[in-house]
């Protein structure tokens, strides 16, 4: 049976907030992001493995109630064309494992037959080459998000920045950026920052942005200098804002757009 999570648990969590000017006294509690990417194997049938994976999610990931979110990500414009990445949300780092267990509950139930059962994941696991990599995310709340809604069944695009953090310990304005720019840019239908917890390393800060469609994201950039000017119109103001947010990252970064598999969001 293929697992949803592989990974090696028991690591200490480092907690990471861009904006050094936090005042709420009960700051949201992160919530857990594990990313799994997996290659196409293509002597493969997409059609036939997006009807699985939505059987597995229809009997068992949905059902899961320790996984909070879901979603299965498809190469767009990214490096690898055989890129697929699983995508899972927990509430706690403990749930991790637990969910795992709950999932091969879950999957006994969906397959009582144990020949059945096999039969399905072997099914499954033939979607997909052998080699996969993992990793852990934190979110951070604290510094905006914006909840994604599905409003409808056409895949989604899914633009995911990955920033390169200074880990100096300067830079600030994050927060008031999400909150003057991000969050008020109408073609970004949901937003969601998170940063390494787990893996291969540490400086990664990543952003999920969800739009309707890969035109939005260039109006997207439009409205965002839009926004900038309104909220900085004095050209002194705000370059003395940038220079000082520039500080908390290398000024390396990594663009990734996904599609994602509505029939199988959670």
């Amino acid at each position: 049976m293929r697992k949803r999570s592989f990974f090696s648990l028991g690591m200490l969590i480092l907690t990471f907030l861009l904006s050094m000017n936090i005042h709420a006294q009960d700051p949201p509690k992160p919530v857990f992001i594990t990313m799994t990417t997996l290659h196409r194997n293509y002597d493969t049938d997409s059609k036939d493995w997006k009807a699985t994976e939505q059987e597995y999610f229809d009997k068992v990931t949905s059902k899961n109630d320790l996984i909070i979110g879901s979603e299965i990500l498809t190469h767009y414009y990214t490096e690898n064309s055989s890129e697929i990445i699983l995508v899972n949300v927990f509430k706690t780092w403990e749930d991790i494992e637990k969910a795992g267990t709950l999932s091969d509950e879950l999957a006994k139930k969906a397959w009582p037959d144990e020949k059945a059962r096999t039969a399905f994941f072997d099914k499954q696991n033939s979607y997909y080459l052998p080699q996969h990599s993992d990793e852990i995310y934190s979110s951070i709340e604290t510094i905006g998000q914006k909840e994604f809604k599905p409003s409808t069944k056409e895949p989604m695009i899914v633009y995911i920045r990955k920033s390169q953090m200074a880990m100096t310990g300067k830079g600030k304005g994050m927060k008031e950026y999400n909150e003057k720019i991000t969050l008020k840019d109408p073609y970004i239908k949901g937003y969601y920052p998170f940063r390494h917890a787990w893996g291969s390393d540490s400086r990664d800060f990543m952003e999920a942005y969800f739009y309707d469609s890969f035109g939005d994201i260039e109006k997207s950039n439009l409205k965002q200098d839009e926004l900038i000017k309104a909220a900085w119109p004095k050209e002194e103001d705000s370059k003395a804002f940038f220079d000082q947010l520039k500080l908390a990252f290398t000024g390396i970064h990594g663009d990734y757009i996904y599609h994602n598999l509505p029939g199988v969001s959670k």
